[in-house]
């Protein structure tokens, strides 16, 4: 099988070679590596370049959004297997691409593997600040407040060529759009591995300000509304109280 990791940034010398280190250390040998850049001003091309030659595909030009830059990197991806990288994150280990292939290997049935993330301190990304732990998918998944965390999720690709890609009119949240897609309208086949893919720096625009926080909210009852679902009453207090479990 051949994955295609996708890695968009912009404006981030700070971290991003770590990023590109973390792909490019993983121990399996059919790995499409493909970065997207936002025409960054800082020194973020200068890093990409040192590694130019191990980078399979790369464009820099301006885009609207993170996941514009997303779709963009789909439309360049051929492997068989997708999963994102963001500039800030890191995989777990340099075993996880190797892993997640032989849990598709052992399962041909299935569409989509998924794990858990950590978040890190962004300066100290070893100091682990919260943990989101997932679940097994089940009807009432997405009415409980749970959602797959969107870093540590890896699709085969047709998934992406059935149900379609990251919807721009979301602001900040197109991939929990695309996940409800997936996993609650299509009713896709998931397999859930207990176990930590992806070390995600704080920082996020989501979490940046209250307001974020409460715009992300409102776009969530957006993605219900969008599929002619109504959303549980209790969606957002759950929420809310799942991640604050998050850190204990």
């Amino acid at each position: 099988m051949k994955f295609s990791i996708i890695t968009v940034v912009y404006n981030n010398e700070d971290s991003v070679e770590e990023a590109i280190k973390s792909v490019l250390s993983q121990t399996y040998d059919n790995i499409e590596f493909i970065v997207v850049d936002g025409l960054s001003k800082d020194g973020t091309l200068q890093i990409i370049n040192k590694y130019r030659i191990k980078i399979n595909k790369f464009i820099s030009e301006k885009d609207r959004s993170n996941y514009d830059a997303y779709n963009k990197g789909l439309k360049l991806a051929t492997g068989d297997i997708i999963g994102f990288l963001n500039s800030d994150d890191l995989f777990e280990n340099d075993n996880i691409i190797s892993s997640i292939a032989e849990k598709f290997k052992n399962n041909p049935n299935i569409d989509m593997v998924y794990g858990n993330i950590k978040y890190v301190n962004k300066d100290y990304p070893n100091i682990v600040v919260r943990k989101w732990k997932s679940l097994k998918y089940y009807d009432k998944f997405f009415e409980n407040g749970n959602v797959p965390p969107h870093p540590g999720l890896f699709i085969k690709s047709y998934v992406y060529k059935e149900s379609g890609n990251f919807d721009l009119n979301f602001n900040l949240v197109a991939d929990h759009d695309f996940m409800f897609r997936v996993f609650k309208i299509k009713q896709y086949r998931s397999l859930f591995v207990d176990k930590y893919y992806v070390k995600m720096r704080l920082g996020g625009r989501t979490n940046q300000s209250w307001k974020n926080i409460y715009l992300q909210n409102i776009e969530i009852l957006n993605v219900w509304k969008k599929y002619n679902l109504k959303a549980p009453i209790y969606l957002m207090p759950i929420r809310i109280i799942k991640r604050l479990i998050q850190y204990i």
